[in-house]
């Protein structure tokens, strides 16, 4: 379903839900207020229209259209485009999820236009609608409402990336060998959630300076600021998150090394072990394969104490290779 609601809003009361974009069209020319129409992935027509009814610029048009675009707001004329970026955790994946919606405000009319299941428009409305008073403060209003309601979305996401976070430090610290891969699939998630929140801040210093200008109500001005205080701590916090993430992989790349060399050390350690038993076993074979050949003129064979000599001279140069290993520490 493309149109999710429309209604039309008088003195911060709805006053009409018409059935069509057409319909809301006309009922807003009689009645005057304020127009809220909210879109789900709208295709052409239903922006061509929306468009055409507002006067709205060719560009944000197709913005509109396209999606996937970056956090920002830009002015044409007294219609004000904004696009946000929703974000919610995901605790069974232990990943980020991220929504895309697009306000528009002009005079008598707000469009809200969802290109994800994020964030909740219909809850928005429904909150707003409860605080007569803030809607009718005009279409700014619902421009803050989504602000707020994609800002509070934020801190679980703030929560589950912490906790993340904490879960490689103690693998890493506790001797757990983290691998470097769950490590950049963080980083990743926590520079896209930098992209999303990070503009915030320009488009907050914008809506203050073009507060006089636009007209907007003193209260609704101490709302934002309230929520740009918020979006500056979540920006905070992205960034040491960035940092944490980096130092994890550095320490973590260190580990990894350090383990190899540990792992290479040992291996030559075995090898020298083996190699020392093997010279030590190796001289008494010379020896005895010396006195085992079946040469008739050997002087040895008629020696008395042939035999226990080339036993001693066995033991013996055993015994002598054993003492230089030990002492070069390679037994």
């Amino acid at each position: 379903m493309v149109v999710v609601d429309n209604a039309v809003y008088l003195g911060g009361s709805r006053v009409a839900t018409p059935p069509s974009l057409d319909a809301t069209y006309e009922v807003l020319q009689e009645k005057g207020g304020m127009a809220w129409i909210g879109l789900y992935r709208p295709d052409q027509d239903e922006v061509n229209s929306v468009a055409a009814e507002f006067g709205l610029h060719s560009l944000m048009v197709e913005d509109t259209l396209s999606g996937h675009q970056r956090p920002k707001m830009e002015r044409y004329g007294d219609t004000l485009f904004a696009v946000f970026k929703a974000a919610r955790y995901i605790d069974a994946d232990e990943r980020v999820e991220f929504g895309e919606v697009h306000v528009v405000v002009g005079k008598d009319f707000a469009v809200t236009i969802r290109h994800a299941e994020t964030p909740d428009i219909a809850g928005i409305r429904k909150r707003l609608e409860g605080d007569a008073d803030l809607l009718a403060m005009g279409p700014e209003s619902v421009l803050y409402a989504v602000i707020d309601e994609i800002v509070d979305g934020y801190a679980p996401v703030i929560a589950g990336l912490e906790n993340d976070i904490e879960e490689i430090e103690d693998a890493l610290f506790s001797g757990g060998q983290e691998s470097s891969k769950r490590i950049y699939a963080l980083s990743r998630e926590v520079i896209e959630f930098q992209r999303a929140t990070q503009p915030l801040v320009g488009i907050f210093e914008s809506l203050g300076d073009g507060a006089d200008k636009y007209g907007v109500p003193v209260e609704l001005r101490r709302y934002l600021r309230d929520v740009h205080d918020h979006v500056l701590r979540v920006v905070e916090r992205a960034a040491a998150f960035r940092a944490l993430l980096q130092n994890a992989l550095t320490v973590n790349t260190a580990l990894v090394g350090q383990r190899q060399n540990e792992a290479s050390f040992a291996q030559s350690e075995q090898v020298k072990r083996i190699s020392s038993w093997a010279a030590i076993f190796f001289a008494p074979s010379i020896i005895g394969s010396i006195y085992g050949m079946n040469f008739r003129h050997m002087p040895e064979l008629e020696w008395v104490w042939g035999y226990p000599f080339a036993l001693a001279l066995m033991f013996g140069s055993g015994l002598v290779l054993y003492i230089i290993f030990k002492r070069n520490k390679w037994l």
